[in-house]
């Protein structure tokens, strides 16, 4: 039976309708989070280590009523365009991976995709490797035993089991840790007033600091990291049940991404600018003096890497292994984990490296915008939210190959972006989308992309 595009009349939903591991690219029907779930699963995955370390090389740049705001308006326009580029996956029930497709075409959809991927399993090592970190403090504190590649390699399997579970696994895992998550971020944050209040006073609430280009690329350098989901939110918000509106989906995101931001990038700059150092493990084994509160803390810091690692940095990689190499999800989600013990983590965290993780994330951001600018016209603009799920799931269809007005559209929106690199995302979002627009009806191997 053919797949109607005028699914937008059906209102039937079928509830928690899907096995343990059973992901796939077809139309998602069963809606397994209900809006809690999904606001709680957006809390514990967005509880990133390289939020601290963005924090961290802002020092000597903003103050501390800066980097709240620019928290505070990155995780606000988070919320939007997740909100905006998720709705195609929430309406159709369709993964990143087809979404792409009407705009890019069978072939080309696997542009968008590596783009997403490479940053995902990147974030993978270095999050599992500060994981790793913790739990070889916790065993060194307590038991002597200090061995951070045993427990960098036991610490990845780890994930890897977990992540094969698909999102059953997500839900559950997000759920149960989010309050531990939440509470604990508020303890650290405590706790780094409390042991470095009159530095944080010196260098930070005393200090001019500056609104101008600097404070907005701040704001790009926090929104660059949740970029990536940006793209392929669809992958989540095929999951959330059909009754949550878009603009509760905007509360949602928005409300469950600032707590982690605004908590881990303020504890960063915080500890950094009165330390100097940049490496979370030494910063909390240093500002935690209680070896109580240090194991627990630490504990978190593991925990934290396993709820983002699973949420956002499995889910993309391996829906695109799917797609190009015709694998199930359990096997693509453990080739995502071994490919991350090829990222050199341990080089990532260095202090040195703080600069050169922002230049990365400016740099993926380049090419996240213009993707992310394309999809936004394709399902607005040019299908006005209406997509043929016949075509989509049709290789030799319509879509079959690439769609040149998308790729050329990505390549003007890069060149802007890196042009102005400090801010990236923003400068290529026009750029890209005017171009795609324009493409689509002038270049003729584009019209039956078109239809």
């Amino acid at each position: 039976m053919a797949m109607s595009a005028e699914i937008d009349t059906v209102h039937i939903e079928t509830l928690d309708q899907k096995a343990v591991g059973q992901e796939s690219l077809a139309p998602q029907t069963a809606r397994i989070m209900d809006p809690w779930s999904y606001f709680f699963a957006w809390l514990g995955g967005c509880v990133s280590i390289g939020t601290f370390t963005v924090g961290s090389g802002l020092v000597g740049t903003l103050n501390l009523l800066q980097t709240f705001v620019a928290i505070a308006i990155g995780c606000v326009v988070i919320g939007a365009a997740l909100m905006i580029n998720g709705q195609a996956g929430h309406k159709y029930g369709i993964p990143f991976m087809v979404q792409a497709r009407s705009s890019f075409g069978f072939t080309g959809s696997r542009i968008p995709a590596l783009v997403r991927s490479v940053p995902a399993i990147v974030w993978f090592g270095f999050q599992s490797w500060i994981g790793a970190g913790a739990l070889n403090l916790v065993s060194a504190t307590l038991f002597g035993y200090d061995n951070i590649v045993v427990f960098f390699i036991g610490f990845q399997f780890l994930q890897i089991g977990l992540s094969v579970l698909g999102f059953h696994g997500i839900k559950w895992l997000e759920n149960i840790g989010s309050v531990f998550i939440i509470f604990s971020l508020i303890y650290m944050f405590f706790s780094v007033l409390s042991k470095y209040g009159e530095q944080i006073s010196t260098n930070l609430v005393n200090v001019e600091g500056t609104w101008g280009a600097p404070f907005w690329g701040a704001t790009m350098l926090f929104l660059g990291i949740y970029s990536t989901m940006m793209l392929n939110v669809s992958d989540y918000s095929r999951e959330l049940r059909r009754s949550v509106g878009p603009l509760r989906q905007v509360v949602i995101y928005a409300n469950s991404i600032l707590p982690a931001t605004l908590f881990m990038g303020m504890i960063g700059l915080m500890v950094s600018s009165a330390t100097g150092e940049v490496d979370p493990i030494r910063v909390f084994s240093s500002a935690v003096d209680n070896k109580f509160l240090l194991i627990t803390t630490l504990l978190f810091i593991a925990f934290a890497q396993v709820t983002t690692n699973i949420l956002n940095n499995v889910v993309p990689p391996a829906y695109a292994l799917m797609d190009v190499f015709e694998l199930k999800f359990r096997t693509s989600a453990i080739l995502v984990g071994l490919l991350a013990f090829c990222t050199f983590p341990w080089e990532l965290v260095k202090d040195e490296s703080a600069a050169g993780l922002s230049i990365f994330i400016q740099t993926y951001s380049a090419f996240l915008g213009p993707i992310f600018a394309i999809l936004v016209v394709d399902y607005f603009i040019l299908r006005r939210q209406r997509l043929d799920l016949d075509k989509l799931y049709d290789a030799d269809g319509p879509y079959r190959g690439v769609n040149w007005a998308a790729v050329i559209a990505m390549a003007i929106g890069v060149v802007v972006a890196l042009i102005f690199s400090g801010i990236s995302w923003y400068a290529s979002l026009i750029p890209a989308g005017l171009a795609y627009w324009l493409l689509m009806r002038v270049l003729p191997s584009a019209r039956r992309f078109a239809s």
